[in-house]
């Protein structure tokens, strides 16, 4: 069984940084991507930004060149660094997982960090 742990989140300023990280444990034969989604109150959950095993990312257009995605293999651990935060940043955030494991690509979640920014 594949379990996602995230850490971090909690409450910044606006205009503040904040980080995430997500570490991935279980047994699998690779690691497609991991990534990050966020739901606001009312909204549905939408893509954050995501890091393939190659190493390509991708990002929310509200979110590019503020918000960088990285990761370390070694420690099957994604991280989300987002700086210069904004109001609407606000949401719960999920790390999500696409893994391998012969022979079924299987999708996964964490069960959420919340993210505030007020001042």
């Amino acid at each position: 069984q594949v379990q996602l742990v995230e850490s971090g989140g909690g409450l910044v300023q606006p205009g503040g940084s904040l980080g995430l990280s997500c570490a991935a444990s279980g047994r699998w034969n690779s690691i497609n991507d991991m990534g990050w989604y966020r739901q606001a109150p009312g909204k549905q959950r939408e893509l954050v930004a995501m890091i393939t095993s190659g190493g390509s990312a991708n990002y929310a257009d509200s979110v590019k060149g503020r918000f960088t995605i990285s990761k370390d293999n070694a420690k099957n651990t994604v991280y989300l660094r987002m700086n210069s935060l904004k109001p609407e940043d606000t949401a719960v955030y999920y790390c999500n997982a696409h893994i391998y494991l012969f022979p079924t690509l299987r999708e996964y979640w964490g069960q959420g960090t919340q993210v505030t920014v007020s001042s």
